[in-house]
């Protein structure tokens, strides 16, 4: 978001229109009030003011004027540095330039003119030079071969698991699916007083809920393993 107070200090307050280096340069009066150049000129043409002097608009304050007329005032030197910071900034970024002129922010406080000095700063941005790509048949770091190894062992290492867990599944839909049938076929054997065969065939039952709950135990120790490698 631009600064409103900065944009309204980069205009001339007669005509509004944006101070520059060449018709329109930020001219200051006695009074310390201050307005571009090309207003100066229209006012000393309008001949309200007395000869060799030029009467403020705004305070009515003769400021006296030498042979030059409007060129004997003196700039306003914030501006002008400004101005001229914002147009090497421009020419350098067009010519590629490896300078970066940064302009301070201006300050709305009157600059005393006699004072020709400005803030600026100035970025030399420098190009790292990137380091050449290894030949071909050059030895590559020992470095690489251990992350290379690394990386091998942990695809081996998750394609074991993903085995491990498509056999637990299917270990799991075998006992469910005899956990439903050994219900009713261990009662089924009770009833026909085959007591031994009967006990085994219900007993299933609760020796399948006590594997899923090893199962399910084992996994959760695995993800939490898992995690704590991957971090």
């Amino acid at each position: 978001m631009v600064d409103t107070s900065i944009t309204e200090e980069m205009e001339c307050k007669i005509c509004y229109n944006f101070y520059n280096l060449t018709d329109r340069r930020p001219k200051v009066l006695e009074c310390c009030h201050r307005m571009c150049s090309k207003c100066l000129y229209k006012i000393i043409n309008l001949r309200e003011s007395p000869q060799n002097d030029i009467i403020c608009p705004f305070c009515r304050y003769e400021t006296s004027l030498s042979d030059k007329a409007v060129n004997s005032l003196p700039d306003d030197h914030n501006i002008v540095a400004t101005l001229s910071l914002g147009v090497r900034t421009k020419r350098y970024l067009q010519e590629n330039s490896a300078e970066l002129l940064l302009s301070p922010k201006i300050s709305t406080s009157f600059v005393n003119p006699s004072d020709s000095s400005s803030n600026c700063l100035v970025i030399t941005i420098m190009e790292v030079q990137r380091e050449a790509a290894p030949a071909v048949g050059v030895y590559r770091p020992s470095s690489f071969n251990t992350n290379a190894t690394a990386s091998g062992w942990w695809t081996v290492w998750n394609c074991a698991s993903v085995i491990c867990q498509t056999l637990a599944w299917i270990l799991i839909w075998l006992l469910c699916l005899l956990y439903l049938s050994s219900l009713p076929l261990g009662i089924y054997l009770l009833i026909n007083q085959k007591i031994n065969l009967g006990i085994i065939f219900v007993s299933i039952v609760p020796s399948t809920l006590v594997i899923i709950m090893v199962y399910g135990f084992c996994q959760w120790l695995c993800h939490k393993f898992l995690n704590c490698i991957s971090s």
